[in-house]
């Protein structure tokens, strides 16, 4: 390790893991059991490093060492780890954030709320859908649905299935024109595109994506009605204010050197070549969660 990479740690990866110590000496803050921060810090260390912004420029290199501090401390009072794909480290100018994956959502969703399980389903062409509104909720939801109906070019609609600790059922529902609304907000997404592009990720894994953005959706609401004084909503929230502002900051820079790009705060922008999340195995009870 170089000199300047050792500074680096020495003044983000230690500060963090002392304030981690700190908040936990305090009682303030408590991980699951199978969750190591140290380790979770010595697998974002060795993903920093091969972090570039989107000029190809080493995050360690270009961004503030509090960014880079505030990222590893949003991470790690999570409960996530990168190296599970639960989250990304993105750069947007000289700062750096971290951000959440649908895998990471899940996680934070269990661990805030004590949610039992989280899971998710396709609606085709030629299924049977019923439910009930009760107080603006759906319940009693059955679905049937015929082997023969499963086809990506048939996909009409999507739910997430949250079971909280006292056995309640969450439903989250969507339509396929609900799904596309939420896709067209993404840079991949042209100005003038109605349908998913052929050959692109959400053409060939429809079914999947939409799984992880009805999943999105349905921990975002269980997280926003958390109560904010924890610690863990804290952060949460600090994460996502801090890269609006940041990815806010960065679009006043370009749309000034007269670059206009489209700023979507749902989506995961491509300010960076990111790993692309492998398609959706929804089992929330393993390790992390």
């Amino acid at each position: 390790m170089s000199n300047q990479l050792a500074l680096i740690k020495k003044d983000t990866v230690d500060v963090v893991a002392a304030k981690v110590k700190e908040f936990q000496e305090k009682n303030e803050l408590h991980f699951p059991a199978s969750y190591s921060p140290e380790n979770a810090m010595k697998s974002a260390w060795l993903i920093l490093q091969t972090v570039k912004d989107r000029n190809g420029k080493p995050a360690l290199e270009g961004c503030t060492k509090d960014s880079v501090a505030n990222a590893l401390l949003d991470m790690v009072v999570q409960g996530l780890n990168p190296s599970k794909k639960q989250g990304y480290f993105i750069v947007y100018g000289n700062q750096l954030t971290f951000q959440r994956s649908y895998f990471g959502t899940m996680a934070v969703t269990k661990r805030v709320t004590g949610a039992q399980s989280i899971d998710a389903a396709v609606i085709y062409e030629g299924d049977e859908v019923d439910y009930e509104m009760v107080n603006g909720r759906i319940t009693n939801l059955t679905h049937k649905q015929k082997f023969g109906n499963i086809d990506k070019d048939k996909v009409i609609g999507a739910y997430a299935t949250i079971v909280m600790p006292d056995g309640t059922v969450y439903h989250e529902l969507m339509t396929i024109a609900e799904l596309r609304k939420a896709w067209s907000k993404a840079q991949f997404w042209g100005k003038d595109q109605t349908v998913e592009k052929a050959g692109s990720t959400h053409d060939e894994f429809k079914g999947e994506m939409a799984k992880k953005t009805v999943i999105n959706r349905a921990c975002k609401k269980f997280m926003n009605a958390s109560d904010d004084s924890s610690l863990v909503m804290q952060h949460i929230n600090r994460a996502e204010d801090a890269a609006e502002e940041a990815q806010l900051e960065e679009e006043i820079r370009n749309n000034a050197n007269g670059d206009i790009i489209d700023v979507d705060f749902e989506i995961k922008p491509d300010q960076q070549e990111l790993p692309q999340e492998p398609p959706i195995e929804v089992e929330v009870g393993g390790p992390g969660f």
